[in-house]
């Protein structure tokens, strides 16, 4: 069995193996190009996704992994009504009141919303292509950076994010920044009560603690944690008390 074969059946093997990865509904090719596992097709959501790159990853033999999974998205939508929706999203969220707001529409910049050089927070730049949303730009803090990409996940029709805010100044990401941007999201969520639920993180791996009122809200509480940058991995112990 030549290298190539090898690994691709054990990345199959491995992917198989995992729950959250349905192959049977959502098939992954996968490849193997110059010491990297190529996965490419559509996942159920953001935990497939993450799960399958990071069981991938752990087979002996990947060197990297290349990400060309998409998220199934429950409602298609063209790419201008998604970066319009992930627009007002970002304009309407209190955390981002004081980041400038800018649309990228067929390579051209069409500011949103300004604000004053002495009062600003960043600018964020929305672009999508495919479903794919990109933000570019900068933010002042971590938390910044992750409430942003959590509030462009939410948004109908995204397949995808790919967040490349730049920091500044620079700050150490750590696990206790996680769980302070995962707090502010839960509040910002209103199907969830935020008070009920307690997080704690190691080594970028959420683990989810508490009780919620029904099995829906635990599952968007999980899927919060996912939706973060940086989360590796969740475990929710969540019970449920109708």
């Amino acid at each position: 069995m030549s290298t190539h074969n090898g690994v691709v059946r054990q990345v199959h093997r491995a992917l198989e193996q995992e729950p959250r990865v349905n192959l049977h509904r959502h098939p992954i090719s996968i490849g193997f190009v110059d010491g990297a596992a190529v996965l490419e097709g559509e996942v159920g959501d953001v935990a497939a996704k993450k799960l399958a790159l990071e069981l991938a990853a752990r087979v002996d033999g990947v060197r990297g992994v290349i990400d060309r999974l998409r998220v199934s998205a429950g409602e298609r939508k063209g790419d201008g009504a998604v970066r319009d929706a992930v627009c007002a999203y970002l304009m309407r969220e209190p955390e981002l009141r004081n980041c400038a707001i800018i649309a990228l529409v067929k390579g051209h910049a069409e500011p949103l919303h300004e604000v004053p050089a002495r009062d600003g927070s960043g600018a964020i730049e929305v672009g999508v292509q495919d479903g794919v949303v990109t933000l570019e730009g900068t933010v002042i803090s971590l938390s910044h950076k992750r409430v942003a990409g959590v509030l462009a996940w939410w948004t109908a029709g995204c397949r995808d994010v790919v967040n490349s805010l730049d920091v500044q100044p620079g700050e150490e990401d750590n696990d206790a920044e996680v769980v302070d941007a995962l707090q502010i999201v839960l509040e910002m969520d209103p199907f969830v009560q935020a008070e009920q639920v307690r997080a704690s993180c190691r080594d970028y791996v959420v683990t989810l603690d508490g009780y919620v009122r029904s099995e829906d809200e635990r599952r968007r509480v999980e899927n919060n944690a996912w939706c973060l940058f940086a989360v590796d991995g969740v475990v929710n112990r969540i019970g449920v008390r109708g």
